[in-house]
């Protein structure tokens, strides 16, 4: 009997829940997004206009009832990291098997690994590229490399083929990703972030971190599609947060800084 924690139900990870919820291991599930469905949502997600105006967590739950009425499902339109909230997001994940963080914020990204880290939980990342060009599958275990660990050893190292190293969590510089992401390569990536966290609930490791899965060839960035990336990343030791030098999980102040200094560290202030 699981317990699944999911942080985001938009587009991607509606896909996710579909797929992970139809798993007969799967007896509860809390999720967490404070967003509205709204009218420009509803080309890319599973809702139609009449739920516009309504709640996501709302829609999500009432959409897995449809197929497991049997599985409790706790919802909670909030903020992940809303200070008012930590006491009772930090009850949740202590009772949880696994996480899945289905979000594209970054500061939202490293609270909910420190989250999964404070209480030694797995977790999987799903992350669409803009214009839906690619996506990346993150894998994480207790002990083993954070979400800060990964997105910067990916920043710093990551080269495919002969093209020059883009800069994979904003590569706006491409004519060709200056358009929204399609549902179908939204999808694609959303199929194998759910196929991650069924691996993890059953233990089964792939070999990889993190996954690369190039969905269109674009000069510059990707020369092949649908020929994948694959990384084995080590928990760095000089991490700003996990690394050798803290000996527990930061907190507060502490957690502030360091995600003010990672975040500035991989570009995204």
């Amino acid at each position: 009997m699981s317990h699944l924690f999911q942080v985001g139900v938009g587009s991607g990870g509606m896909v996710v829940l579909d797929l992970v919820a139809r798993d007969e291991r799967v007896k509860t599930i809390t999720l967490v997004d404070p967003d509205e469905y709204k009218l420009h949502n509803i080309a890319r997600h599973f809702f139609s206009t009449t739920d516009v105006g309504r709640k996501k967590v709302d829609l999500a739950a009432r959409w897995v009832r449809d197929f497991r009425p049997d599985v409790t499902i706790h919802k909670l339109a909030v903020d992940l990291t809303d200070s008012t909230q930590q006491a009772q997001l930090e009850e949740i994940v202590r009772s949880a098997d696994y996480g899945i963080c289905a979000v594209d914020v970054e500061p939202a990204k490293f609270h909910f690994d420190m989250l999964m880290r404070k209480f030694n939980k797995p977790w999987a990342l799903g992350e669409v590229l803009s214009g839906g060009i690619g996506g990346w599958v993150h894998r994480f275990a207790p002990g083993q490399a954070c979400y800060g660990c990964v997105a910067s050893h990916l920043q710093r190292a990551i080269v495919t083929g002969t093209t020059p190293q883009p800069d994979y969590s904003n590569p706006q510089g491409m004519a060709e990703t200056r358009i929204p992401a399609t549902k179908a390569a939204i999808s694609a990536i959303a199929s194998l972030h759910a196929l991650a966290v069924l691996d993890g609930l059953d233990g089964t490791d792939p070999g990889f971190t993190s996954m690369l899965l190039p969905l269109r060839k674009v000069e510059g960035i990707f020369d092949a599609a649908y020929k994948p990336y694959r990384f084995k990343i080590a928990r760095n030791p000089e991490c700003l947060i996990c690394g050798a030098s803290l000996s527990a999980v930061p907190a507060g102040e502490d957690l502030d800084v360091a995600l003010h200094q990672a975040l500035a560290r991989l570009g995204h202030e």
